[in-house]
Parts: structure tokens; sequence; C-alpha cells
């Protein structure tokens, strides 16, 4: 059976994930993957990615700062997911994510955003408003992830006054204005709202 290792020393989350994602997707049943990665984070992260999709993981300390995780390759059940979940809504009302220092906040709305472009569905609407506008406008970090996310059909929706109030009429650079009406009857008619 084959085997391929993948270097993620020094990956930031949620990235050692993602690339075993994109290995696994091109293997077949039974062959497995070895990901080497440094801190312990990331054994729990890969670990949980492997459980999910019931691929036997194994993993240990290869020496300081040197973890192994290694998978088996099983079939999965065919998923009958669209590419677009019709009901669901993300809310990004802030620049940052959590509260506490602020440069760890953007760090982790950045690698949220991110993540969004690396899932098996999109949502339906991305909903941004007070501080989360600045994510929609130019010089935003997470813009070129939203305009992804919108090439595969997620509407991307910034509210108008949001964007008055903080003097960036003029910076949108992905998706469209929206209004506090439109806000609310989006919430209200959603079956699921992701709040990061």
């Amino acid at each position: 059976m084959m085997s391929e290792q993948i270097d993620a020393r020094g990956m930031a989350c949620p990235l050692p994930v993602i690339e075993t994602k994109k290995m696994t997707e091109k293997m077949q049943p039974g062959e497995k993957v070895e990901v080497l990665v440094d801190n312990e984070i990331a054994v729990q992260n890969l670990k949980k990615f492997a459980a999910q999709r019931n691929y036997p993981v194994q993993a240990e300390q290869k020496e300081d700062h040197v973890f192994s995780v290694c998978m088996t390759v099983q079939e999965e059940i065919p998923c009958e997911l669209s590419e677009i979940r019709q009901d669901e809504l993300v809310v990004l009302s802030a620049g940052v994510m959590g509260t506490g220092e602020d440069e760890l906040g953007k760090a982790l709305m950045k690698a949220f955003v991110f993540a969004l472009t690396k899932q098996d569905h999109y949502p339906q609407t991305v909903l941004l408003y007070n501080g989360g506008a600045f994510l929609s406008c130019e010089g935003s970090d997470s813009l070129e992830d939203l305009k992804f996310l919108e090439a595969q059909g997620t509407e991307i929706l910034t509210c108008g006054t949001c964007l008055n109030y903080y003097g960036l009429g003029e910076k949108l650079a992905v998706g469209d204005v929206t209004n506090m009406y439109d806000i609310v009857e989006r919430m209200q008619k959603s079956g699921k709202i992701i709040r990061p």
C-alpha cells in the first residue's frame, strides 16, 4: 500500500488539517499518510479530523517538538450535501474573533474566514456588520477568501450603515450592501447562524 508524508511543522492552524484533507482526498482506501507537526494542539486537531472520517489514527512524539500522526484512509460514505448549505448564515460582527488580545483576535478571524473556504460545503450567506464591515473592504486580509466564497455562490453582504459610519462606502471590495431590515429577515429565516 502506498504511503505519504506531510511535513506540517511550522504551519499555523488550520493548515496542517487542510493539507492533510487535500492529501487524503487523492488517496485510495487502505493507503496511509503520516503528518509531522510541532505541537500538541495540531496533534489533537489531526486526531479529530481522522475521527470525523472514521480513519484509524495513531500519534506519537518522536523527539522534542516533533510529533507524528499516522492515519489510514477509509472509504467514505457518500454525502448528499450540496456545495452551498441553503440554510446556513455566517455572521461576522467584528474584525477580531473572541475577546482578549486584538492581535490574536485578528489572526483568529483571518484563520476562521480562510477555514470557511476549505469546508466540504459553503454557507449560503456571510453577513458583515459593525467592525466586521472592514473584512469586506480594501486592505482586508480576508478579502481573497471572501471573494473565493462569493465565486462559489455564497452571498457576501455588508451593512450599509456600518460602511458609512466607518467611512468605507467607497472601499467595499466584495459582495453587496445590505440593510438592517434585510439582516433581521435573513437571521429569522436561517436554519443555522454561525458566529465566530
